[in-house]
């Protein structure tokens, strides 16, 4: 047998038995993804996807900003207030003070929606999308998103709704009933469940980034208000206790 005979069957022998049969070689669910060929990925969905939007578009950075700056704005002022109680004493009593916050978030969400709103309508829609199970979807998510954005604030009350907490307006006790009971922060996540459907009906994928972008800002901004929120109980019934 000559050198490259021999090799050639030195190699057959070293090889696995699949790859010989050309068959594929199975995954090895305990050796991660090392033998996955990437390059047969199907990108086309997402070249499809990303092609529907238009990143230089103003409108789309305006959306961005009024996105990330929202809860930056309201957690900003809102531990100034409580560190410093300049608001209530400009406004004459934390419950003023309050209100005139939850107004200026109020018109920094509706501005937040109306800018969404624009980059969804002036963008292209994406046919994939285009379906009647996606749009019944959408309707779906509104109504469910609706549901928790309103027993959230009945069960919150005004001032519980805008950060009364910080401007040192307590609560009793926490609330525990619906829909505090089925999930965290029913408000911030039904909001996002309504920016979902209404981009689901829209078919817009803008609208699915920038929902996303919403979820990321509010996850942060849980992050943030969750612990600070439970060290203001904490130090209340602390108090309590040394009355």
């Amino acid at each position: 047998m000559s050198d490259s005979g021999a090799a050639a069957a030195a190699e057959r022998e070293t090889r696995p038995a699949a790859e010989q049969s050309n068959q594929p070689v199975p995954l090895d669910c305990c050796g991660g993804l090392n033998n996955v060929d990437y390059s047969k990925m199907d990108l086309m969905p997402i070249e499809e996807f990303i092609r529907h939007i238009n990143f230089h578009d103003p409108n789309l950075s305006i959306a961005v900003i009024a996105i990330m700056f929202n809860p930056l704005f309201w957690n900003v002022v809102a531990r100034w207030e409580h560190r410093t109680r300049g608001l209530s004493r400009l406004f004459g009593g934390p419950y003023l003070a309050c209100c005139g916050l939850a107004i200026v978030i109020i018109l920094l969400n509706v501005f937040r929606s109306h800018s969404m709103t624009v980059v969804m309508k002036t963008q292209a829609r994406w046919a994939l999308m285009e379906r009647t199970d996606v749009f019944y979807v959408g309707i779906s998510l509104i109504v469910m998103g609706t549901v928790l954005v309103v027993s959230s604030f009945l069960a919150l009350g005004f001032t519980g709704t805008f950060l009364g907490d910080y401007f040192g307006i307590l609560m009793d006790e926490k609330v525990t009933g619906f829909p505090f009971s089925v999930v965290e922060n029913p408000m911030y996540w039904g909001s996002t469940a309504n920016y979902l459907g209404l981009a689901l009906i829209g078919a817009s994928p803008v609208g699915l980034v920038l929902t996303a972008m919403v979820a990321l800002a509010y996850k942060v901004a849980i992050k943030f208000e969750g612990p600070f929120t439970e060290q203001i109980y904490l130090q209340r019934n602390q108090r309590r206790k040394h009355e």
